[in-house]
């Protein structure tokens, strides 16, 4: 039987830092709308579904949606791990990969790379990423599992964190799950030291800055064109280069085991910024 894929992207526009960020324009559509297409550029068959919240805010995100012609779920604001399982129950999943809203320009080829990997492996691990540990630049976030996977996790996580960011509970504890990691190919690590996701204004000035550079000349640039973009005019890493490696493992630190204080930067001690 052919495994169904389904790629969910968790969006909302009742944003901490910078609300609505997933509606801002970029080159005339919306930034939801630029990151669907390059999730539409990935090799491997599977439906894209954008999973937001009951918000009457979130009504935008739903018709948004339905003009990119995709199917929308609407579940819990705050347990995100139960608006994954839900949406992946009602549409019948058994491989589920879950992307953020906040990654506009990942790169078609991690999502199949990481995907590909899965499933040539699938009766040895229940769940892979790119993140434990992260290598490719932050914003290039891919993690699949199974479904059984996720149930897993649904019926036994129980801390906030858990619920509000859906898988620390299956990389929290790999005697329970069978995790497996793909590294950026390149031998490389960026994940500190350059940021292609959005959580700030300078951020989507940054991300706007590229897509005008890049997008007219190819739409599908890779990461690779972004990386070579940014030698070429270093002014534009400048943009949000205060930012990188700032991260929600910040806040968490004492509660996570599996990752480290170096696995994250604290906005005010970097940025001078409280």
């Amino acid at each position: 039987m052919d495994k169904k894929l389904l790629i969910i992207v968790q969006a909302r526009m009742r944003s901490t830092r910078l609300p609505g960020k997933v509606m801002m324009p970029i080159l005339g559509q919306t930034l939801l709308s630029r990151m669907i297409e390059r999730l539409q550029m990935v090799k491997h068959r599977a439906t894209i579904l954008v999973a937001t919240s009951l918000d009457p805010m979130d009504d935008a995100i739903e018709n948004e949606t339905a003009l990119l012609g995709l199917p929308c779920f609407r579940g819990s604001e705050n347990n995100l791990l139960e608006r994954h399982y839900q949406a992946a129950l009602l549409h019948k999943a058994h491989v589920v990969l879950k992307i953020p809203s906040d990654c506009p320009l990942i790169d078609p080829a991690a999502i199949d790379e990481v995907l590909g990997f899965y499933l040539a492996h699938a009766d040895k691990y229940d769940y892979v990423s790119n993140l434990h540990p992260a290598t490719w630049p932050d914003g290039n976030d891919v993690e699949v599992m199974s479904i059984d996977c996720l149930a897993k996790a649904y019926w036994e996580a129980g801390k906030p964190l858990e619920l509000e960011h859906t898988t620390p509970y299956i990389w929290e504890n790999p005697d329970d799950f069978r995790i497996g990691n793909v590294v950026w190919e390149t031998g490389l690590d960026y994940s500190m030291s350059h940021r292609f996701t959005i959580d700030y204004e300078a951020d989507y000035e940054f991300i706007k800055r590229v897509f005008e550079e890049l997008y007219p000349i190819n739409p599908q640039f890779s990461c690779g064109d972004i990386l070579n973009l940014l030698e070429q005019k270093p002014e534009i890493y400048q943009i949000n280069a205060a930012y990188a490696g700032v991260n929600w493992y910040r806040n968490h630190l004492d509660e996570l085991k599996t990752i480290t204080a170096e696995q994250t930067r604290d906005v005010s001690t970097e940025n001078g910024k409280s």
